[in-house]
């Protein structure tokens, strides 16, 4: 059997979500109408007949103004959302870090959690300990890994999440954002260990709004752009295509 060269495939895939077109003034309203089936709904599609392909051992980046579909897309990657037609293929295992403290339970201390995130990524228990003091290390978390995680600072929440994350050694890691929290320190300890995720072979889909670190680490980006592709090629000619964009559609007294 030949083995499959990607490790994400989507075809045609929509995603439509349902917004509420109207807004009752008070509670009671809002039940009323519930009861009488009277909330008027619109379905709309956040991402719009989008198709490509990952291969495997590929660093790719999506790129685009806020609210344009990038997160949702990699919420369908990561099964946290079903489209709603279309196919999805992923192949291999995959470590998401999508939402800061996605999975977290705020009354645990930060070594509870790190058996929860590592128990919900596919570790055994056994494995959970056996890279327990790796995590630790590498988010720099001293004492407050037994305190409780709603003590902790955004920062700190990223350092837990991503230092749980690498430690899983996922097939395909998915980065939305996060990387820009936390100190420059720690950031570069991030980057370097992407780095070596990709010296390694495996398969990173990357959102950031950070040009610099798309240029460093990307060999191809997508450009989204209400929710569909609207272009797809190398680093630098996709960000050309982006900033572009953007001086297009930025208004008039910010482009003097």
């Amino acid at each position: 059997m030949v083995e499959n060269q990607y490790s994400i495939e989507f075809d045609d895939v929509v995603q439509q979500f349902r917004r509420i077109t109207e807004r009752p003034d008070t509670l009671r309203e809002v039940f009323a109408k519930v009861r009488r089936h009277r909330i008027n709904y619109q379905d709309f599609e956040a991402v719009k007949h989008v198709s490509f392909r990952i291969s495997k051992g590929e660093v790719v980046g999506l790129i685009g103004r806020n609210g344009s579909g990038k997160s949702t897309i990699l919420k369908i990657v990561a099964g946290v959302y079903t489209p709603t037609s279309g196919s999805v293929r992923v192949h291999g295992s995959i470590a998401p870090l999508i939402e800061l403290g996605a999975g977290f339970h705020h009354e645990l201390t930060g070594r509870e959690n790190i058996l929860l995130n590592g128990l919900l990524l596919g570790l055994t228990k056994r494995q959970v300990g056996e890279r327990e003091a790796q995590m630790i290390a590498f988010a720099e978390l001293g004492d407050f890994i037994d305190s409780p995680i709603k003590q902790y600072s955004s920062g700190m929440y990223m350092r837990l999440a991503f230092s749980v994350a690498i430690e899983v050694d996922p097939d395909i890691l998915i980065i939305d954002e996060i990387l820009g929290v936390g100190d420059a320190g720690f950031q570069q300890k991030c980057f370097d260990r992407i780095q070596r995720f990709r010296d390694a072979g495996k398969t990173i889909i990357l959102v950031s709004h950070a040009m610099d670190n798309m240029r460093k680490f990307c060999s191809r980006l997508l450009l989204i752009h209400n929710g569909a592709i609207l272009e797809d090629g190398p680093a630098d000619h996709v960000i050309d295509r982006y900033e572009a964009l953007i001086r297009q559609r930025a208004p008039l007294s910010a482009r003097k």
